[in-house]
């Protein structure tokens, strides 16, 4: 029994007060949850940009795959300032320019494809193992530069007819009428650019990586015929559908 003496203040008893915190967690947008899903289908789904990247990656080694994956992340900042100002949506309106991208697009690729098939030709006879076929896949490449595969992906992803229907009809479908849509093309580009960069360095690194087991010249060689032909197939394709438009 607890006796307190006359005048002694009474303690007050303290009890646990929840804190309602101005800062609760922030929580990710539905809209923007929705488009990296369908933004990650896009790209993880075999086209140009994957088969540019592996066939730098396997014919020019690991130090090609962040040039050519930057010049293709540069393309989608081209498409997503078209999309923003309306430029991508006038082009879609207009049949015959977007055929006519189609076709530019498709040549692009037919050419680099042809350019694989012609390296492969120049390569040594059916023994050449030199040095410059033990050193293929280290260091910069002696024919492929950085700024030729940034110049190549941007290019490629430019004229890629699959990512200015993207920007038009699927992108301003997730984005909400709160803010200015500008800011929200912004934040759902640097979305995809995080996706896009992430899996083709993973991408063009594992492929170089399982190319770096590939050093004899006949292998060199039907890698670089494997890919040339796979870009000609991907850049006859699209260059048909572009001229079926017309």
């Amino acid at each position: 029994m607890r006796i307190r003496l006359q005048g002694t203040p009474r303690r007050p008893v303290r009890r646990p007060v929840a804190i309602a915190s101005d800062c609760q967690t922030a929580r990710v947008p539905p809209e923007l949850l929705a488009f990296c899903g369908v933004a990650a289908i896009l790209v993880i789904t075999p086209g140009p940009d994957m088969a540019l990247v592996a066939r730098n990656a396997l014919v020019s080694g690991r130090s090609a795959v962040p040039a050519t994956t930057l010049g293709i992340c540069a393309g989608i900042l081209v498409h997503a300032l078209a999309a923003s100002i309306g430029l991508s949506a006038l082009l879609r309106a207009s049949g015959t320019a977007y055929a006519v991208v189609k076709l530019l697009g498709g040549a692009y690729l037919v050419w680099l494809g042809v350019q694989a098939w012609r390296a492969s030709m120049r390569n040594g006879g059916p023994g050449a193992v030199d040095d410059a076929g033990a050193d293929w896949m280290l260091g910069p490449a002696r024919r492929f530069e950085g700024g030729s595969a940034f110049r190549q992906g941007f290019v490629s992803n430019v004229l890629n007819p699959k990512l200015i229907v993207f920007f038009v009809s699927v992108l301003p479908g997730f984005a909400s009428g709160g803010a200015s849509f500008f800011a929200q093309v912004l934040v759902l580009t640097a979305a995809f650019e995080a996706l896009t960069l992430a899996w083709l360095l993973s991408y063009g690194v594992a492929v170089a990586r399982a190319g770096e087991a590939m050093r004899a010249a006949r292998v060199k060689k039907a890698l670089e015929r494997v890919t040339g032909t796979v870009l000609v197939a991907l850049g006859l394709r699209i260059a048909s559908d572009g001229a079926a438009d017309l």
